[in-house]
């Protein structure tokens, strides 16, 4: 297994906790050491959830692997059925467990537990976070699901349907969900079910009984999809509305399955989107290069909606979730660019640099390079920290998910032509560095005092036509050049630094003056 300071999924079972953590009335049981109990940092300071995440741990210690470790789990479970009284309860083992071969799936069903056991085969040194929670809540789904059930009649009722893939910890799904309920309730369309996040194991049993499913979040959300279609012969959605053209689809899509006109949900106008890629203003930003990495179903929607909806231009995409990779790949060709399929952040870093894009997309890892190396980013996928898990309603998905991106994606753009005005007027003495920000006037920093007498006892000595100021790889910026570059505008500075000291290399010249730095623009402007 790679070690890493950083990844961008944790191992299957830490997706298994995303389902149950989810659902109401359903425990998890993980056999698990100590050191792999880490649901309540994930769930109650990440995502901030009032409540205790359902899992349970058999918490085994160093000295317990010389003795019966299986009857631990089993200990544990008795108690937990107990403590809890769960209408269903999930059993696995973590990463490390894995390794002593307990066999928890295979123990539970011997002890004749209260209450319905979904075991839960998760390889971790096969597998991921992502597959883990598909993987979980499909076999929820395959074991709770009654057969029996049947669809009613369409004649004299609304349709059905169940909304699939949504989870604890996911980005943005709550405030997702409140956008599709809109847009169904719109069409005339009622939620039979919301799965897993909300869903008792009592409501999975009926879960034939919608007319046709809607598959939020392909990677939660789709194998389970695929059996109902099996099983029942529900049909589904699989298009995700993120973005107004999306939206749109999406809208026309479940019309039609639902056999419904669309014109009242489509006649929706709270887009502010489509005006603003009209005007005038949108032209600053038409062919801004960005690079897109993240889960796949973000990272295909970001790219349609930077290429189509706001006129960028797609310099990088890619995704860390293996299984989606054909998803990636056709959406790389569409844009005439190498999918990147990795879960090695610093191959992205490097990508990203060879790139030299003016906006990045994606995780907090990308956030994280974003900031290193200069550039604007905005997040638009899992894995995210606790700032993205805002107390405000900020979707992604619908009308007003199309909103949101659009503030997310273009102020920070904005911004930085803001920026580059202000360095216009940097000798202003309103406006010089020293000054600080003019509304944080209290906070702004002070020029050194220095005093009369030290002054004159101290004469000040000539300054060097040239100073060095900083050398970066054996090539040193004189002051003059260094203030100089200060006037290109800070989101595509980095790029102009990079650019000249790659030229001053390839000419080999161990100093970068102002005559160095023009050439290199007039070299690059070639």
């Amino acid at each position: 297994m790679q070690l890493s300071v950083w990844t961008y999924e944790g191992p299957p079972h830490v997706g298994a906790m995303r389902v149950a953590t989810a659902m109401e009335g359903m425990h998890y049981l993980l056999h698990a050491p100590q050191g792999d109990t880490y649901a309540d940092l994930l769930f109650t300071m990440i995502e901030r959830r009032g409540k205790r995440p359902p899992v349970t741990y058999t918490t085994f210690e160093a000295r317990d692997l010389g003795k019966d470790t299986a009857q631990l789990f089993q200990d544990a479970a008795r108690d937990a059925a107990a403590r809890f009284q769960p209408q269903a309860m999930m059993v696995g083992a973590s990463c490390t467990a894995e390794l002593i071969q307990d066999d928890p799936a295979g123990l539970s069903e011997a002890m004749d537990l209260p209450c319905p056991v979904i075991p839960l085969e998760l390889p971790s040194y096969q597998r991921k976070e992502n597959w883990g929670a598909a993987e979980s809540f499909y076999q929820i789904v395959r074991t709770l699901a009654d057969r029996k059930v049947e669809r009613a009649p369409r004649e004299g009722r609304r349709p059905l349907v169940n909304l699939l893939g949504p989870t604890a910890l996911g980005f943005r799904h709550r405030d997702d969900l409140v956008e599709i309920r809109k847009i169904l309730d719109a069409l005339g369309v009622d939620i039979h079910l919301e799965a897993p996040l909300g869903a008792s194991p009592q409501d999975i049993t009926q879960i034939g009984a919608a007319d046709f499913n809607i598959v939020l979040y392909p990677e939660i959300g789709d194998e389970a999809a695929r059996w109902l279609e099996r099983e029942f012969g529900q049909p589904a959605v699989r298009t995700v509305p993120i973005g107004v053209s999306a939206t749109r689809a999406f809208i026309a899509e479940v019309a039609e399955l639902a056999e419904v006109d669309p014109t009242s949900a489509l006649g929706d106008d709270s887009a502010r989107m489509p005006w603003w890629s009209r005007s005038v203003d949108s032209n600053y930003l038409t062919g801004k290069r960005v690079f897109i990495f993240g889960d796949a179903t973000h990272a295909v929607a970001a790219a349609k909606i930077a290429h189509e909806e706001l006129g960028f231009k797609v310099c990088g995409l890619g995704c860390y979730n293996r299984e989606f990779a054909r998803d990636i790949r056709a959406a790389a060709k569409l844009y005439d660019v190498e999918p990147l399929i990795t879960d090695d952040h610093m191959e992205v870093e490097d990508a990203i640099m060879a790139a030299q894009p003016e906006l990045v997309l994606g995780t907090q890892m990308e956030r994280h390079i974003a900031k290193r190396l200069g550039m604007p980013c905005a997040v638009i996928s899992s894995p995210v920290h606790v700032q993205d898990f805002p107390a405000r309603h900020s979707p992604q998905m619908g009308f007003e998910g199309a909103n949101v991106i659009f503030d997310t994606w273009v102020h920070p753009l904005v911004m930085g032509l803001e920026e580059h005005l202000l360095t216009m007027f940097r000798d202003d003495f309103e406006f010089s560095d020293e000054a600080g920000p003019s509304h944080h006037a209290a906070h702004a920093p002070k020029m050194p005092q220095t005093s009369t007498a030290l002054q004159s006892a101290e004469p000040e000595a000539p300054a060097p036509a040239v100073t060095p100021v900083e050398a970066v790889n054996d090539t040193i910026w004189t002051a003059e050049a260094e203030r100089e570059l200060k006037k290109i505008p800070f989101f595509v500075r980095g790029k102009a630094r990079r650019n000249t000291e790659n030229f001053a290399a390839d000419q080999g010249r161990s100093e970068i003056d102002l005559d160095t730095l023009y050439d290199a623009k007039a070299h690059y402007a070639r």
